[in-house]
């Protein structure tokens, strides 16, 4: 699904859940309503700014309007992702996951070398893993669902299984996010 569509679909879905007119939606977000309709219909390029402006309108958080149902594991390669200009200056965003309500979310930066992959060990029941590489290349994930990320690479999957980290060359460099159910 592109991300014109995402936005669409999400953009007619919380206006629906919020009871708003299109005109309604229009006038709210400073937007012209035929703007808005196109971007129902998938049409138009919008900006962030734009973005911004129906998320505020709608009272939901930008990331919603990326919204879909998430499958368990989600690969981002460096290239891909549903990504967004600003129409201000030369800047682009894009969203590689979002948080569900009633989750914690921890952040680190882990340093890898080559040698023996680090196994860890199952996380509570429910705990997600998101991982980017910043610098170089791993072998990263569940047991036998390894994936292998190069820089800027996206990678969630479960974590309440044992998995896997393997640098493939030195230096790498990841974020990991621990994600846990409150």
């Amino acid at each position: 699904m592109s991300p014109n569509d995402l936005i669409a679909r999400a953009i007619k879905r919380e206006r629906n859940r919020k009871g708003m007119s299109l005109s309604a939606l229009a006038e709210a977000a400073d937007l012209a309503k035929s703007t808005l309709s196109n971007l129902e219909a998938g049409k138009g390029n919008p900006s962030i700014e734009t973005l911004w402006a129906i998320a505020e309108a709608l009272g939901v958080t930008f990331s919603t309007l990326f919204e879909v149902s998430a499958p368990e594991l989600r690969l981002i390669r460096a290239h891909e992702g549903a990504t967004v200009d600003s129409d201000h200056a030369p800047y682009q965003t894009t969203l590689l996951d979002n948080c569900p309500v009633g989750v914690r979310r921890d952040l680190y930066r882990v340093d890898l070398e080559p040698g023996a992959p680090r196994r860890s060990s199952p996380h509570p029941a429910g705990t997600v893993e998101h991982v980017v590489i910043c610098r170089g290349q791993a072998r990263v994930g569940p047991r036998g669902e390894e994936e292998v990320l190069n820089s800027g690479d996206y990678f969630r999957y479960p974590a309440d299984g044992t998995h896997i980290y393997e640098a493939l060359e030195g230096q790498t460099q990841m974020i990991v996010v621990i994600e846990t159910r409150d």
